[in-house]
């Protein structure tokens, strides 16, 4: 009766021991607390910095169109109905450019730009300086769009893989959201979240989910290329302990010996 009582508590124990607490579950929890002023001055998104692998869209514009022509890859549509090359009357844009290992783009009549490690926005000045006024009157206007920007995401969330978007920037909860969200096995609590630097180095942080803090960190948005890991939590890694073989049957076997001892002694008795 002693034996059937511990094995008892030992089981309930095991399942409460197993359960999430409901306060580890919310994400940023008690956000709607925070003072309006602190939620106006949270931090926005960064200007993407590039690197290499990055692909970008950049459109050279004047009022003088024919002027700054040779400047971009080209926007056309066929000669004959006016219609696209792609078949729907839509322009078709091929100012790409892949920035490759070193940083470096080649940009047309201006010749190789080293871009790796600048932002958007010092791409655009740097390019307009180039052209003005060596090939043109007028200072051009200069945008610059990355078009594949990404992140990755793993662990503990309903559909992992790589989100890409044609926005530059996302933040941490969309990228959980386009993964189907956290499971509830997820550790809500310390989020790993893994950069690449211009220069190829790595830095790792960890962000806390249930903070309601978060909501104006830097951490809140991700940058280009960050790969998120949502580790599993307690009752997810004692769930998944297996037994090894050898105690498997170590166990096996003492439960054997344990039922032929209780077979001897109830026959002598």
């Amino acid at each position: 009766m002693k034996i059937q009582h511990f094995l008892f508590l030992a089981i309930v124990a095991l399942l409460l021991g197993s359960c999430n607490t409901s306060k580890d579950i919310p994400y940023m929890i008690d956000a709607g607390k925070l003072p309006q002023d602190v939620l106006q001055a949270a931090s926005k998104a960064n200007d993407p910095v590039i690197m290499p692998g990055d692909m970008l869209d950049i459109t050279v514009t004047s009022f003088n169109a024919e002027a700054v022509k040779p400047f971009n890859r080209g926007t056309y549509r066929s000669a004959e109905s006016g219609a696209s090359a792609t078949g729907n009357g839509q322009e078709q844009s091929q100012n790409y450019y892949l920035v490759d290992v070193a940083g470096n783009i080649e940009f047309p009549i201006v010749g190789k730009l080293h871009v790796g490690g600048l932002s958007k926005t010092a791409i655009e000045n740097l390019i307009a300086t180039r052209i003005y006024p060596k090939y043109l009157t007028e200072r051009p206007g200069v945008e610059v769009r990355m078009r594949n920007f990404h992140v990755s995401i793993l662990g503990e969330v309903a559909s992992p893989g790589v989100i890409t978007t044609q926005n530059e920037s996302m933040s941490i909860l969309e990228a959980i959201a386009k993964a189907g969200d956290l499971t509830i096995q997820g550790k809500r609590n310390n989020v790993m979240v893994i950069s690449t630097q211009a220069d190829g180095s790595r830095t790792v942080r960890y962000v806390n989910l249930n903070d309601k803090n978060l909501i104006v960190s830097p951490d809140f948005y991700l940058h280009q290329n960050d790969i998120i890991y949502v580790e599993p939590n307690a009752s997810k890694a004692r769930s998944s302990w297996a037994v090894p073989p050898a105690l498997t049957l170590t166990v096996s076997s003492i439960g054997t010996l344990i039922s032929i001892a209780t077979f001897i002694i109830t026959l002598t008795k």
